[in-house]
């Protein structure tokens, strides 16, 4: 079933990405971390998906995506990909799965492609594990970058203020970006980074620009809890709540107790 905006069902590919970008055409993604959901999304049209280490936060109730570990990873991944027909899913490599050497990140990056089914990787960093992506851009597996606010060095940062505001940072995200394309990566996210910036280096890329928090770009993501209204305590300035599904559930869920403290539930009809 096609989605709300998209005619086009076929399966979104790295290569329908870059074709995106030249044609103008925007790139819509989502996290997603189960089966279900990736049902929704991906028949609402969303053209990737990411399985992100946020997962870490969103699933598990961590503070940071660090514990999250690469089992529960692929168990996250392998969930979305049997939900997902059109949508190209990213898997994000936790923290501590590409930073140690170049053969512990490719015998990761393998494992996670095998055991998932997954169509590309997303690792946070540009310079400091360049070698790292090429390493595995050489054994076949596409991969996406991710610059800015990299919640994977949150304990360094101190802090998820906005990145790249002073002009060496700024400088220094812009080489990255050059670095990452250079290298074969299929896309880019840049999280929380001002807008002028973004928009700099959407202009100097031909790979897409995915953008959280930054302004406007080839695309967008955001973390689908977040978007729904599932989370009342997080109020970024960049996050747009399509819904409020934290009241439709609480409420949901307070009819059901009601009805079935009150044994009204199950009814006449709903008895065998």
């Amino acid at each position: 079933m096609a989605g709300y905006l998209v005619e086009d069902t076929r399966k979104v590919t790295t290569h329908r990405l870059r074709e995106m970008k030249e044609q103008g055409k925007k790139i819509a993604m989502l996290t997603a971390y189960d089966y279900t959901m990736a049902q929704i999304i991906d028949g609402a049209g969303v053209d990737m998906i990411l399985v992100g280490d946020s997962a870490s936060n969103v699933m598990a109730g961590n503070y940071t995506t660090l514990p999250i570990t690469i089992d529960e990873m692929i168990y996250h991944a392998r969930s979305v990909v049997r939900g997902t027909r059109r949508a190209l899913v990213v898997c994000d490599m936790p923290f501590g799965t590409y930073q140690v050497n170049e053969t512990e990140a490719v015998s990761n990056a393998i494992r996670i492609m095998k055991e998932t089914g997954c169509d590309a990787l997303k690792l946070e960093g540009g310079e400091e594990i360049i070698e790292a992506v090429k390493k595995i851009l050489a054994a076949g597996i596409p991969v996406c970058g991710h610059l800015g606010l990299t919640p994977q060095s949150i304990c360094k940062f101190g802090t998820y203020a906005v990145r790249a505001k002073e002009e060496a940072e700024a400088a220094k995200l812009v080489r990255d970006a050059h670095l990452l394309e250079e290298a074969g990566c299929c896309a880019v996210v840049l999280e929380k980074i001002p807008a002028v910036l973004c928009e700099r280096v959407c202009q100097e890329l031909r790979i897409p620009v995915i953008g959280i928090g930054a302004g406007e770009a080839d695309g967008q993501v955001l973390v689908c809890q977040d978007m729904l209204g599932m989370n009342k305590g997080f109020s970024p300035k960049f996050l747009r709540r399509y819904a409020d599904l934290h009241t439709v559930i609480t409420d949901a869920v307070g009819q059901y107790v009601t009805d079935v403290k009150k044994a009204t539930f199950p009814n006449a009809d709903e008895r065998y």
